[in-house]
């Protein structure tokens, strides 16, 4: 949503700029990282405010780590945001993808150039055009993650934000 968009923007913008703030921690709610965009939202004939695309490079280009914490699902818009993490854990149940192709919509937020160069290509090419899900495990072989746990992936997170 909008909100959500605005409270990631408000609040990237001041961690980078407090410089009692070492590192950023990304994670979702009700043991949920993103399902990824509202899509009626893509049915209004105009969209006000900040778009995902814009979010995702202010969290690459964010000159402190930010930690991506992965429980339930990253899917679409979820994932992108945490492709433009600097580091990604997940929890061993956790599933991500990018469903959209699904439904006729390809991924629109840079996840169709991240996701290659974070996995390859042959990899991210059956994740973008099947839209098929990815367990936590796969995730790890393949490079989409920095590391699962089947512990509090929160309390992952912020141990490695403290490391890096």
């Amino acid at each position: 949503s909008l909100a959500v968009l605005q409270a990631l923007e408000d609040g990237l913008k001041k961690a980078d700029a407090d410089p009692s703030v070492k590192a950023v921690m990304i994670c979702g709610e009700n043991g949920k990282f993103s399902a990824g965009a509202d899509i009626r939202g893509f049915s209004s004939p105009k969209r006000h405010g900040i778009g995902l695309a814009p979010i995702v490079s202010l969290i690459e280009s964010c000159g402190k780590p930010v930690v991506a914490a992965i429980e339930g699902v990253a899917l679409g818009g979820g994932l992108e945001v945490a492709l433009g993490c600097h580091y990604r854990i997940a929890h061993v149940k956790a599933r991500m993808g990018l469903p959209e192709v699904t439904i006729g919509l390809l991924p629109g937020a840079e996840g169709t150039q991240r996701l290659p160069r974070l996995i390859g290509v042959p990899a991210a090419l059956d994740m973008i055009t099947t839209g098929k899900h990815i367990p936590a495990t796969e995730a790890l072989k393949l490079g989409l993650v920095d590391e699962i746990v089947e512990e509090n992936t929160i309390e992952a997170a912020i141990r490695l934000a403290n490391k890096v």
